[in-house]
């Protein structure tokens, strides 16, 4: 083999270590850019999906974004924003305030025993009665039955004071009524077949239109801020004259109708 020959096969062979060398560097600076790109790719990821969630979290719920709707006020009410519902005849002198939450499990005994004899007082002019709706335990619960009901009876309102109070009836009965823990009514399908239960209300398209659609959803609101502004403490809580109406221990709402009748009969005299 001559000298040239194995000079050339050494230079060759650099060239050729050398071509490799380049190449390789090539391919680990490709590797690189992949790697940081990559690493890019994926922070952004991760910053877009904390974007999202944050953005997402700090979307007001429905009901916190219905206190921006429009107010609307069911009919047979009266006041700045027709949260004072009164029903009964008008010779009637004195007024029952009744301070109630629609899922509060006392206030459906209470319907339950001694809505009837309430109901005959109004018709017979006794007395015409105050209703001053709730949502505390909502509140408590991170719930939404206590507003929708109170929105569904708004809904009852608009029809007829005689609709409200035996739709009102309805939801607190034995039947329809749900453990305090459950948050049935805040499905308007069941309200609206707690609803069909009363003749003015059944089939009512109006009645189910403003349900379903929550037309007096931020009525509801309203009507609970009226509570929480009346400094009354817990539900069923009775007024009148101002004054808290107790059964025979003094300190309970009246739970019987004897009790009940008691504490009218001397309310109405004081």
């Amino acid at each position: 083999m001559s000298k040239r020959n194995t000079q050339a096969a050494k230079t060759a062979a650099r060239e050729r270590l050398r071509l490799e060398r380049e190449r390789q560097a090539k391919r680990d600076k490709v590797k690189r850019q992949l790697v940081v790109a990559g690493g890019v790719v994926a922070v952004l990821a991760v910053a877009g999906g904390i974007g999202y969630a944050v953005v997402q979290n700090s979307k007001p719920g429905y009901w916190e974004s219905v206190k921006d709707q429009k107010l609307v006020k069911p009919a047979n009410t009266t006041g700045k924003d027709g949260t004072t519902v009164v029903i009964g005849k008008d010779e009637a002198k004195k007024t029952l305030a009744i301070y109630e939450d629609p899922r509060c499990p006392i206030c459906a005994h209470l319907e339950q025993a001694v809505g009837p004899t309430m109901k005959k007082d109004i018709d017979d002019g006794k007395y015409k009665v105050q209703f001053i709706g709730a949502s505390f335990i909502d509140n408590a619960s991170n719930g939404e039955g206590s507003k929708n009901a109170l929105s569904s009876l708004g809904a009852a309102l608009n029809v007829s004071p005689e609709a409200f109070l035996d739709y009102k009836a309805a939801l607190y009965s034995t039947k329809w009524h749900p453990e305090e823990t459950d948050d049935k009514f805040k499905d308007d399908s069941y309200l609206l077949k707690i609803a069909n239960t009363v003749p003015a209300l059944k089939g009512n398209a109006s009645f189910e239109k403003a349900v379903k659609g929550g037309t007096f959803d931020r009525w509801a609101l309203e009507m609970s801020k009226k509570f929480d502004k009346s400094g009354v403490q817990g539900t069923p809580t009775l007024k009148m004259d101002g004054k808290t109406l107790t059964g025979g221990d003094g300190q309970n709402t009246p739970m019987t109708v004897a009790e009940f009748n008691t504490a009218i009969e001397k309310a109405l005299k004081g």
